[in-house]
């Protein structure tokens, strides 16, 4: 695999606890990689790992070569590393454009002069940018005032606004009604195949994970238990017996 991102021998600590235990894998252009586990699993330190939002006490991670480890968040955003959260991050009181204008701002490096430019800072960037994710017909309406659903679709607008060639998602569908679920993985698998985009995502929603994902990994109690196509996790004894403690099936939800 003609890999993006690598992550080798990753380990993080709290205390004695061992969140992320020397866990290892690749992500390659093109591809939706789903990152799953229990609750404690160290998903999301792993995730804030990548991000450059904790820093790791062992191990390497690398962008094209280039090493993510040391670098501040803001950095790894300008390496072409977006990002979306569990808790969909907009700024409510702000119109849809100028959150994208918001975010391409950033990008630009001119959030000192953000408040008086914003409004005009390549509007049509911000447009296009809408558009490829079904919200441009709302571009002037406030953020406070969309559909759950439609925040996300411009959250990951904003995250799409350095041109990322990585993509983290923490939990994309969280709070999301099961159409409003498959209707942005769509998206996004959609977007994926046009831009050539890698994106690493975490879900606890099994149905999301089976019908989108190219690979899965799956960590327990901080280690890598297994790896590979959806249909082979699916049978995987081991996966099987760390979700059975959980009340996890792994039978697909129709849409």
């Amino acid at each position: 695999m003609n890999a993006l991102l690598q992550v080798r021998h990753l380990g993080k600590s709290f205390g004695g606890v061992k969140a992320v235990d020397g866990i290892s894998f690749d992500l390659a252009p093109g591809e939706l990689l789903a990152l799953i586990g229990p609750n404690g699993a160290g998903k999301s330190t792993t995730f804030n790992m990548v991000n450059g939002q904790l820093h790791p006490d062992q191990g390497s991670i690398t962008l094209q070569g280039q090493a993510l480890i040391g670098r501040p968040p803001r950095d790894i955003w300008r390496m072409g590393v977006g990002r979306t959260f569990q808790i969909a991050q907009t700024f409510a009181s702000l119109t849809v454009l100028e959150n994208v204008q918001m975010a391409l701002l950033s990008h630009d490096r001119k959030l000192w002069s953000m408040w008086r430019r914003a409004a005009a800072h390549r509007r049509d960037d911000a447009l296009a940018l809408l558009d490829q994710v079904g919200m441009k017909a709302q571009a002037n309406r406030p953020c406070n005032v969309l559909a759950y659903g439609d925040v996300k679709r411009v959250e990951l607008a904003m995250a799409l606004a350095n041109d990322p060639k990585l993509l983290l998602m923490d939990e994309p569908t969280a709070g999301m009604a099961p159409q409003e679920r498959h209707d942005l993985m769509a998206l996004t698998q959609e977007l994926v195949v046009q831009r050539g985009t890698a994106v690493l995502f975490t879900e606890h929603s099994m149905d999301v994970v089976f019908a989108y994902a190219d690979r899965v990994i799956v960590l327990a109690r901080g280690r890598l238990i297994a790896q590979g196509k959806p249909a082979d996790i699916r049978r995987d004894p081991q996966v099987q017996e760390v979700y059975l403690g959980t009340g996890k099936t792994f039978e697909r939800t129709s849409p």
